[in-house]
């Protein structure tokens, strides 16, 4: 309930930030804002922007400073989710139970709702003057970070693949982005170099634990209760967790994962006991 409550409250305050940054569009297309709001504006738990503030607000008492890197890092999220999910990569018809972006609007409107939030998400994260994140998130969502991650799984479906490639794959596709939450939020907050570091070891455990879990889901998940489809990454060839080690040793991986999260925590008080108890959170989710 703890871990609840913080990813609602922390959704709300984002959900109403971007609301905002969409105000000043009112000259862009009509059909073009509908279908980018429609991927954004869609739910979801947006644990990312909730690790931005939340971190935020461990460093100085206050999330209102992370709010433009909150909105931000959900934009450049859900273009990566619109992306993935066209025909030309993992071909999905179904993202938090509705039809995807491409299925409602056709492939060209989705291809340019992602192109149009990943420039979105890098226009509202400069007007805060901070140089500084928008390397942050320019590293961990390009070709080093999250858009080299999905290449080279994509160039590995069919590949029989061992743990060390699964887990560099991984710690650039899902970690880096869950990563760079932690330390955007951090930076904003005025983070010490030690709160950084501490953070920033958190956020690559927590990516892992995220990553195992999602393959986790893939396999033994109920389609209605994750709002996708199941079984798509065997179906893929996809070099997972559970193809690798088995349902059992990635299970128990994770609670690993999930443990060295914590550890992690060990110089901050009780003010970051929510993220003590996120990764047990994010070890028994069932979406």
């Amino acid at each position: 309930m703890v871990v609840d409550t913080f990813l609602q409250e922390k959704s709300q305050r984002v959900v109403s930030a971007l609301e905002a940054c969409f105000s000043g569009y009112t000259h862009a297309p009509d059909g073009l804002v509908d279908a980018m709001k429609y991927s954004l504006f869609s739910g979801g738990k947006r644990l990312r922007p909730a690790l931005v503030l939340g971190a935020c607000e461990l460093m100085c008492a206050d999330d209102a400073p992370g709010l433009p890197a909150a909105c931000a890092l959900e934009m450049v999220h859900t273009y990566s989710l619109i992306h993935d999910d066209l025909p030309c990569m993992d071909n999905d018809d179904m993202r938090r139970g509705r039809p995807t972006l491409h299925r409602q609007f056709g492939e060209a409107a989705a291809v340019l709702a992602g192109d149009a939030l990943l420039t979105m998400a890098f226009y509202e994260l400069a007007r805060t003057g901070r140089a500084d994140a928008v390397v942050e998130l320019a590293e961990a969502s390009g070709v080093v970070g999250m858009v080299g991650g999905q290449y080279c799984d994509m160039q590995a479906e069919g590949v029989v693949g061992d743990l060390d490639s699964l887990q560099q794959i991984h710690a650039r596709k899902t970690g880096a982005l869950i990563t760079v939450a932690l330390r955007l939020g951090a930076l904003f907050g005025g983070a010490s170099t030690e709160q950084l570091e501490a953070l920033t070891r958190y956020g690559r455990h927590l990516g892992m634990l995220f990553q195992i879990t999602d393959d986790i889901l893939d396999v033994a998940g109920d389609a209605r209760t994750l709002g996708k489809s199941v079984g798509k990454d065997q179906r893929s060839a996809k070099t997972t967790y559970p193809s690798v080690m088995g349902l059992e040793r990635a299970r128990a991986m994770a609670g690993v994962a999930a443990a060295d999260a914590a550890d992690e925590l060990a110089l901050f008080g009780e003010e970051a006991n929510v993220f003590r108890v996120l990764p047990q959170y994010i070890l028994e989710r069932d979406r």
